[in-house]
């Protein structure tokens, strides 16, 4: 959203327009990929703080630079490809999985005067526009459609490799990060159900003139989107994509040099991004006082600074505190609990919805609803404990067999 008055034109282009434009995608692709560098070092002391180690101090100031010093290494190691590898794909599949994080950030809006219910936008060269790359009025669907196409560079990494150890750890990824994208697009989709738009910055203007979604959700929501963005993004404990105790590595073990650096650019990007649209979507976004009229435009900034690395703090805290589950219990989670859930709770918001709409008394129907999902809630967890008690019989019922049959052949 660009506001222009007399415009600058050159061949019918707004050169004023255009100019802001790349100015703003320069910034945010600098300022994401320094953000990066430092989330590696805040990770790698925050840790080391838990665990009682002293964590990088030896590159630049309390080893702020490691990072990048990590980086320049790894760019001037040997780049391997192995013989068995489909030679185009294994270099187009790190490509896959940084491009859409670099991409996801652009609907972001970090910044503006969202106060009261104001429009969030600023001046820049006597013109009126958005503190965000673009604001296009689906792009909460193009957030969607971004994550679900990082999947695939995950996927092509470990096929292309030719190796088994890969190939296991992409399927993994593919089946895990599907069964959570599920759970994560019901939980979006409470929001904008909430906020009656799919654009990213009339959702935070919303917010500010209204309350945080966050509450306005009933906040089973965002728990979900916390639960299966973690898994998304294949952090602790859900990092069963790598699981190196394993796999050797998983997708990713065939991979050396800048190849496998943009693999964990990409990760770490992700969870930048990740971070962002949970604030965006649930927190307000930049929305937040501004304690003083000096510097204005500051606030923001800060707010939604603040706010992201709250975030961040959770993810290095899970990383640090909770083991890895076990693949059986990462599917149950996502397809028995988090999808069920948020599809309950989606139901319900879509309830109340209609419920006022058409003047119903608000009491009664959030009770039949609760009542609902819980009586859905405890049919579902019988069926599931019933199956499992069905599959503990029949495993003692063929391990008594096996033993009998062995003890069978060690008397004749």
């Amino acid at each position: 959203m660009i506001l222009a008055a007399d415009p600058l034109l050159v061949d019918g282009i707004d050169l004023t327009v255009a100019l802001i434009v790349l100015l703003k995608a320069g910034v945010a692709f600098a300022m994401l990929l320094v953000s990066v560098m430092l989330v590696i070092w805040f990770e790698r002391k925050l840790i080391s703080d838990m665990q009682n180690r002293i964590g990088p101090a030896m590159a630049g100031p309390w080893g702020i630079l490691q990072t990048l010093a990590d980086g320049i290494k790894l760019f001037f190691k040997e780049d391997l490809l192995p013989t068995r590898a489909d030679r185009v794909v294994f270099r187009l599949a790190p490509y896959l999985s940084i491009i859409p994080a670099f991409v996801a950030f652009a609907i972001i809006p970090v910044g503006g005067d969202f106060t009261n219910g104001g429009d969030g936008t600023v001046s820049m060269f006597g013109r009126s526009t958005l503190l965000q790359v673009a604001d296009p009025p689906v792009g909460v669907l193009f957030f969607l459609a971004l994550s679900s196409i990082a999947v695939y560079g995950v996927m092509l990494a470990g096929w292309s490799s030719g190796s088994k150890y890969p190939l296991l750890g992409s399927v993994r990824a593919s089946a895990q990060m599907i069964s959570y994208e599920a759970a994560l697009g019901l939980a979006i989709a409470t929001v904008f159900l909430t906020s009656g738009s799919l654009s990213t910055h009339e959702i935070v203007v919303g917010q500010s003139a209204t309350t945080w979604n966050v509450l306005a959700t009933g906040i089973v929501p965002f728990g979900i989107f916390l639960i299966a963005g973690t898994a998304e993004l294949n952090r602790p404990p859900f990092d069963l994509v790598e699981a190196e105790q394993e796999l050797v590595g998983g997708f990713h073990t065939e991979y050396s040099s800048i190849r496998f650096a943009l693999f964990f650019l990409s990760e770490f990007m992700n969870m930048i991004t990740m971070s962002a649209i949970a604030v965006t979507l649930f927190l307000g976004g930049p929305a937040g006082p501004i304690v003083t009229q000096r510097l204005a435009w500051v606030w923001p900034l800060f707010w939604f600074f603040l706010k992201v690395m709250a975030f961040l703090f959770t993810f290095v805290w899970l990383r640090a505190t909770l083991p890895r589950f076990r693949y059986d219990q990462l599917m149950d989670l996502g397809w028995k609990v988090l999808i069920p859930a948020a599809l309950g709770w989606f139901l319900l918001i879509a309830t109340l919805d209609t419920a006022r709409d058409l003047g119903w008394p608000t009491l009664p129907v959030v009770v039949v609803g609760v009542l609902a999902l819980w009586g859905g809630a405890a049919l579902l967890s019988g069926a599931v404990r019933k199956a499992r008690a069905e599959r503990l019989e029949e495993a003692e019922a063929h391990r008594d067999e096996r033993a009998d049959s062995t003890v069978g052949h060690g008397e004749a």
